[in-house]
């Protein structure tokens, strides 16, 4: 069935990747996005209103003249680095921003949202693989103030009967399997993209030796020394919003829920660059720096409540797939 869907951050990486499957599944799309960190044609075909959410005028103005199914919210800024140096700015945009948008929805009687979330709410590993009742005790201001989203979705719940699914993601990864659209960010920190983008350098010519790929940290307790992660490809965290959305539009899912979305293996920084470097076929050099603050050593995933109570099932589940989705696409611009 045909659904109106609003999806706030659409012109971002998630987001922009869960845009193209509601769009490809016949749904009306509008994108809501301020395009401090997105780019407009990410959000493809779907209608696009500009604003944002920091501006209660923006919001009103939004639901005044629409009718939503559900809302998907990935508006945020999510540099785990840059929360620790900008403590205030995180706070203010991924709390306060999202207060604004709780307040728009109870507003227009909207009651439906799936939330962007994150690993990071857990912090250092008390236990590995990581379950949804694991003790979320973020490490840094990114998780935290993603943790206070998830805390105000409980208490909305409770006081005014909003829905929520919370998806906690390990590492997004990967781009559109189609080649359409792709990971675009400014600055990029994430490990693939960056693997990728020193390959395209070398192969353009460039000095291997000259590298500017920085491992933080490789003294950590791990089996190389490098910090782990559970890679998860975005079309992966794209069909999971859009069953969440639909589990609460039919009745199945109700209260504030949270669920785990990984692969359920651990790779060392040092094997996605190996990753990358079999992918490319590329000698893909790195420099080792000092640790990064904010970083847990090890992040794996125990998404096997989202498998048993949604029926989510990530296509993508090797490595080395995941990298040859981003290869695809970064070999294109």
């Amino acid at each position: 069935m045909k659904r109106s869907y609003l999806v706030v951050g659409g012109a971002g990486y998630v987001g922009s990747h869960t845009v193209k499957l509601l769009l490809a599944q016949g749904h009306a799309v509008t994108v809501f996005d301020n395009l401090v960190r997105g780019n407009r044609d990410a959000a493809l075909s779907a209608e696009f209103v500009k604003g944002d959410l920091l501006r209660p005028a923006d919001v009103r103005s939004l639901f005044a003249a629409r009718r939503f199914d559900a809302v998907m919210h990935f508006a945020a800024l999510c540099y785990v680095g840059e929360s620790v140096q900008k403590p205030r700015d995180y706070y203010t945009n991924n709390v306060g921003g999202t207060l604004n948008l709780l307040e728009g929805m109870l507003d227009a009687s909207v009651d439906k949202l799936v939330f962007s979330s994150t690993c990071s709410t857990y912090g250092n590993p008390v236990e590995i693989p990581m379950r949804e009742t694991h003790p979320q005790r973020p490490i840094n201001p990114y998780g935290a103030g993603k943790l206070m989203v998830e805390t105000i979705l409980k208490d909305y719940s409770g006081a005014h009967g909003l829905k929520s699914v919370s998806l906690r993601y390990f590492n997004a990864a990967g781009c559109d399997a189609e080649g359409g659209i792709g990971e675009r960010h400014d600055p990029e920190t994430h490990l693939i993209p960056l693997a990728l983008l020193e390959a395209l350098r070398v192969r353009s010519g460039g000095d291997p030796q000259a590298t500017s790929l920085v491992i933080h940290g490789d003294d950590y307790e791990t089996e190389d020394g490098t910090c782990i992660r559970d890679y998860v490809h975005v079309d992966d965290l794209a069909s999971a919003h859009l069953i969440a959305a639909e589990a609460m539009i039919l009745g199945k899912s109700s209260g504030a829920r949270a669920y785990n979305l990984g692969i359920e293996k651990g790779f060392s920084v040092v094997e996605v660059i190996e990753s990358c470097r079999a992918v490319t076929g590329i000698p893909i050099r790195y420099k080792t720096g000092p640790r990064r603050p904010g970083d847990p050593p090890r992040l794996v995933a125990d998404s096997g409540a989202a498998r048993r109570e949604l029926g989510w099932k990530p296509r993508f589940v090797e490595l080395g797939d995941i990298v040859e989705t981003a290869w695809r696409w970064f070999s294109k611009q």
